[in-house]
């Protein structure tokens, strides 16, 4: 990924960024931060945030998308549930996941879905292709948490917060979306009490781990001399993948010796991550996810709804099948048909609550609400189930945080999804002149979306 020059400042730049697009020297730069003429090019916008959700198995088109291109949103029965927020929905079609090589359709809708490039050989079979890897690159939500991380007017917490409800434990390609490079896969933590812990507690433990870091580091330095160039290699690799977690850990602990600064969230005590209380932790770990951007903890998540191939058996609306089988059935199944609508409405129904509590919650120490700074997108590794097509790929884009133009429908006709992933770094500030595979990025980022 190159970098271009970057756009005419906007009203979402920090103060910080705007000012070093003016080119003037770090001396200066740390004299004008805070003088109050140059105030509104951070004060008059508030943090900026993006959250990527996630649902597998595709969609049924036919009571998906809007007509056409059109000006005004005119929701089919899965989108019924986002009509109360019409004006601040965006509908993408003609978004199409190209990316070959080896693993199958889901493989590879899932693991491409936020890289953009390709999969790494692997021993992972799937379907009837060939077997397959991990992605060889790192995702969207990843490249931009390093982005943000990398400016200390924009640094947070943890950088960015990875969701999940009912991920398998089995770490493989279908349960996979997020990456910090390649082959590198991040798990997303899908146990709601996992994740409070991880946002409010076990201070003590990660200053243990700290120290840990630290002996781990000193003994990687005595071991090196007494190995081959090939094991000094994979040493040195640790050593980097050491450093990495050692530099967020002290982010971290510098964060946790503050106060909170807002209300905890209560979790419902003893709920189990298991099937039929999926309802449940899918709004649990919602109300750890709007407390945590309202706490400034991160301002990038992704939110994983089990996994590709994902088997939930939706009891709560009367299916007792798995979702990723009755995806497999032809449209002829119009038992199955209908099944499938339903549970994609129920999908809709989770944005449309997230959106609705973002709406809710006002934004921290500015106007509006945080909805009006935060864009979630709603998108899915697959187009159409049972023809695994990953042309059409969902993207639906709630919110104002990345500036898009709401409350209208966009159809493509047929491009490929890394001009979207070269849009999103674009409208958050990073714009790139290619992302992941560079075969797919030649007409650089989308037009028409502001």
């Amino acid at each position: 990924m190159e970098p271009i020059a970057p756009r005419k400042p906007s009203k979402r730049l920090s103060r910080r960024r705007f000012l070093q697009r003016t080119g003037i020297s770090a001396a200066a730069l740390n004299f004008t931060m805070n003088l109050p003429s140059l105030a509104l090019a951070a004060d008059a916008t508030p943090r900026q945030r993006l959250i990527i959700v996630f649902s597998p198995n595709g969609v049924i088109p036919d009571h998906f998308w809007p007509k056409g291109d059109e000006e005004k949103l005119e929701f089919k029965r899965i989108l019924k549930p986002l009509e109360p927020f019409a004006d601040q929905t965006l509908t993408i079609k003609g978004l199409c996941n190209q990316i070959q090589g080896d693993g199958d359709g889901h493989m590879r809708g899932m693991g491409c879905l936020l890289t953009g490039i390709e999969l790494f050989p692997g021993d992972i079979q799937g379907g009837s292709d060939t077997p397959a890897g991990w992605s060889m690159g790192i995702s969207i939500d990843q490249f931009l948490k390093n982005q943000l991380q990398a400016d200390p007017s924009t640094r947070t917490r943890f950088g960015s917060l990875e969701f999940g409800v009912m991920v398998p434990d089995r770490a493989d390609t279908w349960t996979r979306m997020s990456y910090a490079g390649a082959n590198q896969p991040v798990a997303p933590i899908d146990d709601p009490y996992k994740m409070f812990d991880k946002l409010y507690g076990q201070a003590k433990n990660r200053e243990l781990l700290a120290s840990v870091l630290d002996d781990l580091t000193d003994d990687f330095k005595k071991i090196e001399s007494m190995v081959s160039m090939e094991d000094r290699h994979l040493l040195q690799q640790h050593v980097e993948l050491v450093r990495k977690v050692e530099k967020d850990l002290k982010i971290e602990l510098e964060a946790s010796t503050k106060t909170v600064g807002h209300a905890v969230p209560e979790l419902t005590p003893n709920v189990e991550v298991q099937n039929d209380n999926m309802p449940e932790i899918t709004r649990m770990q919602m109300e750890l996810l709007v407390s945590s951007m309202a706490a400034d903890f991160a301002r990038v998540a992704t939110f994983q709804i089990t996994n590709s191939v994902g088997q939930p058996r939706m009891r709560w609306l009367d299916i007792d099948e798995g979702h990723h089988g009755l995806s497999h059935e032809p449209d002829s199944n119009e038992d199955a048909y209908e099944k499938l609508i339903r549970i994609n409405t129920w999908y809709c129904e989770q944005i449309a609550h997230l959106a609705k509590r973002l709406q809710d919650t006002p934004e921290p120490g500015g106007s509006g609400s945080m909805l009006d700074n935060t864009t979630i997108i709603w998108t899915n590794e697959l187009g159409k189930g049972n023809s695994h097509t990953r042309n059409d790929i969902p993207f639906v884009c709630v919110g104002g945080g990345l500036g898009l133009r709401t409350g209208h429908a966009k159809d493509y006709g047929k491009v490929s999804h890394n001009r979207f992933l070269m849009t999103i770094a674009e409208q958050m500030g990073f714009a790139q002149k290619s992302f992941g595979n560079p075969d797919f990025c030649g007409d650089g980022s989308l037009t028409g979306l502001v």
